[in-house]
């Protein structure tokens, strides 16, 4: 488009600088003068200002009253009020409640180019650009869970897998699926955590305390399961180096390979290494089953947006750090200087220290090191009120990345379905006129031979035409007649 403004240096003047431009926007009326319009030559209305012939000044709006010299157009009057500011100021701005997407559509109709809105308005019209880009990656992943799957009979198993597997929402027997093994993710959890009471262990063959078999049952069950549910996943994903790499099917794998080569090297690491060495590597393999608490995320919405948040959010948490950081090295350099007058002091060193500034500054004071001289304690007093602070001042805008984010997917999620509703409605349309269309056109030839019928056997009978197909409706106009 290129609306460039004119040179006001300019050494030409145009005669229809002087001219008022009167237009009827949606019901609302306009008076614009010649000079501020002729500013922008390639916009709509400094086209329309210049024209003379009827023709073309009905091709650049919908109605012109000559008497009057208004031009009418069909378009929303609280778009065109931010437009007219371009005439005026050299700059447009979106006002509040007006839909960044249709003012572009606007801008374009007016033939104007984005490039004249201010950078506020340009970073919010970017936001929704990519907020409609995220609906149609979930429209298209969604129509392409719906879509058919390959003739090939391992193409439909692979397809019903997936939807049965990934989609909780795709059918009944997905949701006893996805609930499942929510269950089992947490019975294995709540197992990891009961085993390790003495009171339900039992004594094993050298003395020492064991699992309670009941427990390892339960433990290989859950196992089971998640081994199950991986492979299954795998062999029925679209793209499997893609699946296999995911940092959530990562965490699967991490959570279900302890249990494996802790078998391995109970049965057959004994013959290669010392029992004392299997037995530590088996008991640093159990500690890796905590990872399988992760696996919970797959099935909550609110966990994943509470990473995503905190991905947002690495300025905020690096400030909260060098904010703690710097306050742990002065305040821990202070607290040793001022404590050393004291002959029973506990601050040793400098590094020492550091572990005081760090649980007073985060203020949960375990009590193992603390200050005895007044001006020690004044530092301690100060050093976890600045404490306080630190920690406080980056939490808001990380709550409210979170909480943008979990608006912003609701949003996505209502318009994706909203999108594939009407594509649905849009195909029904379709389909319904081209059934009406398939009827008229058997009516119309079962009516032809009829006719012709008639007019062979019987010459008194008058032949009357059909009526074409584009007459067979009738407009609004006609149908109020």
């Amino acid at each position: 488009m290129g609306t460039e403004p004119r040179s006001p240096d300019s050494s030409e003047t145009d005669a229809s600088d002087d001219q008022e431009l009167v237009v009827n926007i949606g019901g609302v009326r306009h008076v614009l003068y010649g000079y501020a319009v002729n500013r922008y030559p390639e916009s709509r209305l400094a086209e329309l200002m210049d024209c003379t012939d009827n023709e073309a000044i009905s091709s650049l709006c919908d109605d012109y009253d000559k008497s009057k010299r208004e031009f009418y157009f069909d378009r929303d009057p609280d778009s065109f009020k931010c437009v007219m500011e371009l005439y005026y100021f050299g700059e447009i701005h979106i006002k509040k409640g007006i839909c960044p997407i249709c003012f572009k559509n606007e801008l374009d109709f007016w033939k104007i180019d984005v490039d004249f809105l201010d950078e506020c308005c340009k970073c919010l019209l970017g936001e929704k650009n990519d907020e409609l880009e995220e609906i149609a990656q979930q429209v298209k992943l969604i129509l392409a869970d719906r879509g058919e799957s390959a003739d090939t009979c391992w193409g439909k198993t692979e397809k019903f897998l997936w939807k049965l597997m990934e989609k909780p929402d795709s059918s009944c027997p997905a949701r006893v699926i996805a609930v499942l093994s929510f269950l089992f993710i947490l019975i294995s959890s709540v197992v990891m955590c009961m085993s390790t009471i003495p009171e339900l262990q039992v004594m094993g063959e050298e003395g020492d305390l064991v699992e309670h078999p009941a427990m390892d049952s339960i433990e290989t069950a859950c196992i089971g399961w998640f081994t199950a549910e991986y492979i299954l996943r795998l062999l029925s994903a679209p793209h499997k180096l893609k699946f296999a790499l995911a940092f959530m099917n990562i965490i699967d794998v991490l959570a279900i390979l302890p249990f494996y080569v802790s078998l391995i090297l109970t049965t057959i690491g004994a013959t290669l290494m010392e029992l004392t060495n299997v037995q530590q590597a088996i008991q640093a393999l159990r500690i890796m089953r905590i990872a399988r608490i992760f696996k919970l995320a797959r099935h909550s919405s609110g966990l994943q947006t509470l990473t995503y948040a905190l991905k947002r959010s690495f300025k905020e948490l690096g400030l909260l750090l060098m904010y703690l950081a710097i306050g742990i090295f002065v305040f821990a350099a202070l607290g040793y200087t001022m404590e050393q007058s004291h002959p029973e002091t506990l601050f040793k060193s400098i590094p020492q220290s550091f572990w005081w500034a760090i649980i007073t500054m985060t203020t949960v004071g375990y009590g193992d090191i603390y200050p005895k001289t007044t001006l020690g304690k004044i530092n301690a007093a100060i050093s976890f009120l600045c404490g306080i602070i630190a920690i406080a001042l980056p939490i808001h805008p990380i709550i409210n990345n979170f909480v943008r984010y979990y608006n912003k997917q609701k949003v996505l999620e209502t318009a994706a379905k909203h999108e594939l509703e009407l594509m649905e409605l849009n195909a029904k349309d379709r389909e319904a006129e081209d059934s009406r269309r398939q009827h008229i056109d058997i009516v119309i030839t079962k009516t032809s031979n009829l006719s012709l019928n008639k007019s062979i056997n019987t010459y008194s009978d008058a032949f009357t035409p059909l009526l074409a197909e584009e007459k067979l409706h009738r407009n609004r106009l006609q149908s109020c007649k």
